[in-house]
């Protein structure tokens, strides 16, 4: 399969002119078989092709094109076409037969051809996606399945020996058996109906055949690669079929943590591929990575043009759910007929935050979702794929034993009895995270904490408690673990890397069973369509949610009842007039499908949340669902909002001398008090700070319990109970949630550009200042003097000016529009400046 423009040979050129066409030639045979591919015959001017199209919308699209340009030919027959846009395109190599062209690029389609000679011999042209961002090592091998047209092997050397500068190559999604094809946008309901009843009867058409997956994770505490990984990639007696590497921790400096760029990717990858078993070719699919949390996808040659509807995505569970030096990668692809996903986490540290651990992993399974091929389909979770496969430095500890106690079990090898300490396992079996996981017995030495460059475990003077912190678990069906080890002889980190070899049994398409099975199902609702109609049955039309609050999900479900004789399809669609099919504050999910379960959830963010404190917008909507073929039905959506002090300007917050929630809206919009100097839900949470915090470690980075915050949120809204609960960590989250919900920043967005052009001037930073209403300059220098009293602890809470400077610097000097990165780091210099000195 052609993995970008420049692994397409252009062989020659046929004009499109007044007399080109296009006729059809399948037979009767091919055209009674709806999957069939189609042929078609192109009459030029010197000659004629026969061209092979294969089933699916992007054939359509091709014609359609082609159709295009002879109309545009028709319509201006005095100018003869030059085609003069292909120079640039043009690369001359030498051939057997002629010159040929190299074509580099052709827009965002790419259609690749094999020469047709007077012979007679058929032309296969292949209509591509648009490039959507999947890697691939350069292997020089030729992949691809051999219906879908050859690129020959002489173009293919010429490109290696012109030379490659990019590792990775872009390559584009591909279809991999014509039930994928049936997943387009462009097929209607019936074709999605026969996708569904394809995949009802899987079984029939499908076999299985195993495959080895190589599982490893490694965290290397920052540090480059100091020694070979084939100790570790290469330890498996036979080359295994897939490789899923995973690494953590891969870069601590500030500049990966803030910016997310390091050069240790490009390292580790090297490391990697060095590294694999030497017994085969490997490619490199897909490389993924968040801040320190990096996967790697190799397979082997020989398996590329099998892998398809590969994607990527990535989740950071750091404060405020932003920041990535915890979170993470993840992958999913379809292997022949098997969906496979591939989880890298790396989980919040220290031995006692088992539950924020808990949470990490449940965050992970609800924010990381891989979107579809048809945009208009419900993107997946990582439970829903055949197989899922979970590594990483996933940092559960060993609880109720002391550290020599640790090391005598580990001296007597009873890993047994050390694993019942194990918090990982104690939380499975509670069934509080990876329900459905399994892992392997585990049978070798806790893989944390060593003094770097040794086997030695920690003699440092914090002399952690060994632990199995590096994990390898897989959920789904038809997997069998050959191996589970770590690896002593790798000394670069003070963990050392594990590994697992799994068998897995892969589902693979017979193709005359398949063809079978898709001739009985066409057949099925043919005769079904010609008898039925659509109809469902709601559990409901109206629905209540009451005293909703800032970000505080609410949900209600909604049940179809499919009572008709045929599948049918529904979609909430928009109102007349109306953007969208519902308001900002609610969703659908699903918001299209079949007979399902539909949640109406509500939540309010820092978008929504002002419009409705100050009761401009209610909690009220009105949803359409129609019925594909059917009716519309109509939803009431009601409910009440308590105001909140999160999302209200300050302004406002300085006029109020009670709690939000005990004063009318009618009040809140037309309170003429004098103001307070700043908001005194501001003053509570620095105040607290101040007298409980400012010794606190890693206070503005690590996170807080999202139970807490809602306990924070309550208190600062009722005045219920007088002091603030929950840990430093909670409350100081809950300062920064609340300078982000701000509907006007502490500087008003009418200053941001006078920001920026005087950031390295510090009077003029300090006049910028003073331009300030009076309530946002109060706020301004409350908050730097606050920060300025936390420097002072600086050996104790580890914060510096830049750290303090990236966090609020992105909260007080909000952008109107989207911030790129030398805007950002000019904030930063502009608030750096009231951090090292008193300039108010």
């Amino acid at each position: 399969m052609a993995i970008t423009g420049e692994d397409v040979t252009l062989y020659d050129i046929f004009p499109i002119s007044n007399d080109f066409a296009v006729v059809e030639v399948s037979s009767a045979d091919e055209l009674s078989f709806v999957g069939a591919d189609t042929r078609v015959r192109l009459n030029f001017q010197d000659g004629d092709l026969e061209v092979r199209l294969p089933f699916g919308s992007h054939s359509r699209l091709f014609l359609s094109e082609v159709n295009k340009a002879w109309s545009d030919v028709c319509k201006s027959p005095k100018e003869a076409p030059k085609f003069e846009w292909l120079h640039k395109y043009r690369k001359a190599s030498k051939g057997q037969g002629g010159v040929k062209q190299t074509l580099a690029t052709l827009g965002t389609t790419h259609t690749k051809i094999s020469q047709h000679k007077k012979t007679g011999n058929s032309l296969n042209a292949v209509s591509r996606s648009p490039v959507e961002g999947n890697k691939r090592v350069n292997s020089g091998v030729e992949s691809g399945p051999e219906s879908q047209g050859k690129v020959k092997r002489e173009g293919w050397n010429e490109l290696k020996r012109e030379g490659r500068h990019d590792l990775v190559r872009q390559s584009s999604h591909t279809a991999s058996n014509k039930a994928t094809m049936l997943a387009m946008p462009q097929f209607g309901l019936r074709d999605n109906l026969i996708r569904c009843e394809l995949l009802k009867n899987e079984d029939i058409y499908t076999y299985l055949e195993n495959f080895s997956f190589f599982i490893g994770t490694y965290n290397v505490n920052g540090q480059t690669p100091k020694e070979s990984l084939r100790p570790w990639l290469g330890s498996t007696s036979t080359p295994p079929d897939m490789y899923c590497v995973g690494f953590q921790e891969l870069d601590l400096s500030k500049e990966a943590f803030f910016f997310n760029d390091t050069p240790k990717e490009t390292e580790w990858m090297k490391a990697v591929s060095e590294g694999l078993h030497p017994d085969a070719k490997y490619d490199l699919v897909k490389l993924v990575r968040l801040v320190g949390i990096m996967l790697l996808f190799y397979v082997r040659n020989e398996h590329a043009k099998h892998i398809s509807e590969m994607e990527a995505e990535t989740v950071g569970t750091g404060i405020m759910g932003r920041m990535g030096n915890k979170g993470a990668v993840a992958i999913r692809f379809r292997f022949h007929n098997s969906d496979i996903c591939v989880v890298n986490s790396h989980l919040a540290a220290h031995i006692e935050e088992y539950e924020r651990r808990n949470q990490d992993y449940k965050d992970i399974c609800s924010r990381l979702l891989f979107r579809q091929h048809d945009p208009a389909l419900v993107p997946l979770t990582i439970m829903k794929h055949n197989v899922v496969l979970w590594l990483g430095d996933l940092n559960y500890r060993l609880s109720d034993l002391d550290v020599d106690d640790v090391k005598d079990l580990i001296a007597k090898k009873d890993f047994e009895t050390l694993h019942s300490y194990d918090q990982l396992k104690r939380q499975i079996d509670e069934k509080a995270v990876f329900v459905g996981f399994v892992e392997g017995e585990i049978g070798f030495l806790p893989t944390y904490k060593y003094d770097t460059g040794s086997d030695q475990w920690d003699t440092s003077e914090k002399c952690r408690v060994p632990a199995w912190c590096d994990r390898i678990l897989w959920r789904g069906k038809n997997v069998r673990q050959l191996h589970y080890q770590s690896h002593m002889d790798l000394k670069t980190s003070d963990h050392k890397p594990v590994s697992s070899l799994l068998e897995m049994g892969i589902k693979l398409v017979n193709e005359e069973s398949y063809k079978n099975t898709f001739e009985e199902i066409v057949r099925s609702l043919d005769k079904m369509e010609n008898e039925c109609i659509p109809s469902v049955t709601l559990s409901r039309r109206e629905f209540h949610f009451i005293d909703v609050k800032f970000m505080q999900h609410q949900a209600e479900t909604l049940t179809l009842h499919n009572d008709g004789q045929v599948p049918c399809q529904f979609e909430f669609i928009q109102k007349l007039d109306e953007p969208t099919y519902c308001k900002p504050w609610l969703t659908a999910n699903p918001a299209k499908g079949g007979n399902v379960d539909i949640d109406l959830e509500v939540f309010v963010n820092r978008s929504t949340a002002t419009e409705l404190n100050a009761g401009r917008q209610q909690i009220e909507d009105i949803l359409v669902l129609h019925l594909d073929r059917g009716k519309d039905y109509f939803l009431s959506v009601l409910g009440n909002y308590l105001p909140s002090c999160f999302g209200s300007s300050i302004q406002t917050l300085c006029q109020l001398r009670d709690p939000i929630q005990e004063m009318p809206l009618e009040t809140i919009r037309d309170v003429f008090t004098i103001p307070l100097d700043i908001p005194k839900e501001i003053w509570q949470m620095v105040d607290h700070l101040y007298r409980n915090a400012p010794k606190q470690g890693e206070l503005f980075q690590q996170p807080g319990l999202r139970s807490e915050f809602v306990e924070i949120r309550d208190c600062l809204d009722t005045g219920m109970p007088d002091s603030l609960p929950g840990s430093n960590h909670s409350v100081a989250e809950a300062l920064l949630i609340f300078l982000d919900a701000l509907p006007e920043p502490v500087v008003p967005f009418s200053l941001y550009q006078q920001c920026l052009e005087c950031c390295s001037n510090t009077s003029q930073c300090k006049k910028v200042v003073s331009l300030l209403p009076q309530c946002h300059k109060n706020v301004f220098n409350y908050i730097a003097a606050f920060l300025r009293e936390l420097l002072k602890h600086s050996t104790h809470n580890s914060l510096d000016v830049n750290i303090l400077a990236t966090i609020f610097a992105a909260l007080l000097l909000r952008s109107p529009t989207k911030q790129d990165l030398a805007e950002k780091r000019k904030t930063q210099e502009f608030f750096q400046h009231f951090l090292v000195q008193d300039l108010s």
